[in-house]
């Protein structure tokens, strides 16, 4: 299994067996779910997987073990509960997100960003509905609450949603909106998923490279579509984004948090 996902990053394990008990201990998970047919040999295997995944997150997002839990208020789920087509998903509601035992691998970066999105909704604005993301919210006018972070997050967003100027949409959101009207859905240009698609690009331009953790921003059919940022706007979107995970973890180490 481990051959699958290539790999290029510091050793987090050093020999050690580690298991989904360990990783939840480790980030304070709000809970940790398996699968009942993830056999043992796929439980040891993707517990391997999922450790330098996150370590590999956190190193890139220069944060804590708390970050990567949303100071323990994140749940998730491996192998269960997998629908046709979808390899894996979010649940505001439950605060957890899920990864299919075959095809979820590669999502991680994506659905962790949909849990910190949806986190960070009730920080940064004071009317935003409990289901609704801060990517959303902001999209959508609500009020922001002023702070140093809240402030580097809203220039994320508006990297992502508009162009240069600030007063045109993105070629990422025009190219979203694009596909969506050749489907007939309303998916690709959703706040929440350009915002997690964005994130998936600026951790995978990282010297560190996990495919268990993100892959296909650069080669893949929807990246040849516009569906993830492109060139300079993936240039600016990655500087706002360094900006604000450096500042953040910064405040959590300091914290010690």
């Amino acid at each position: 299994m481990n051959s699958r996902y290539y790999r290029r990053g510091p050793e987090h394990r050093y020999g050690e067996i580690v298991n989904f008990v360990s990783i939840r201990q480790l980030y304070d998970f709000r809970s940790v779910e398996i699968g009942r047919w993830v056999t043992r040999e796929e439980n040891e295997q993707a517990a391997a997987l999922f450790y330098d995944a996150l370590a590999d997150l956190m190193t890139i997002l220069n944060g804590t073990e708390s970050l990567i839990s949303l100071r323990g208020t994140l749940a998730f789920q491996y192998g269960i509960g997998g629908r046709p087509g979808v390899a894996a998903h979010y649940q505001p509601s439950t605060r957890c997100f899920s990864l299919a035992k075959n095809a979820g691998p590669g999502s991680i970066a994506h659905e962790w960003f949909h849990a910190l999105d949806h986190y960070l909704a009730s920080k940064c604005f004071s009317d935003a509905p409990q289901k609704m993301f801060a990517s959303s919210a902001w999209l959508h006018e609500a009020t922001h609450v002023p702070h140093p972070l809240n402030d580097l997050l809203y220039q994320c967003f508006n990297a992502i949603f508009l162009d240069e100027t600030g007063r045109e949409p993105s070629e990422l959101f025009i190219a979203s909106k694009q596909v969506d009207q050749q489907s007939g859905a309303l998916y690709w240009s959703l706040p929440e998923e350009m915002a997690a698609r964005a994130f998936e690009a600026y951790v995978q331009d990282h010297a560190i490279c996990n495919h268990f953790l993100v892959k296909g921003t650069k080669a893949s059919k929807e990246a040849q579509l516009g569906l993830y940022p492109q060139d300079s706007q993936r240039a600016r979107i990655n500087k706002r984004f360094r900006a604000y995970f450096d500042f953040l973890g910064k405040s959590l180490k300091t914290r010690n948090l």
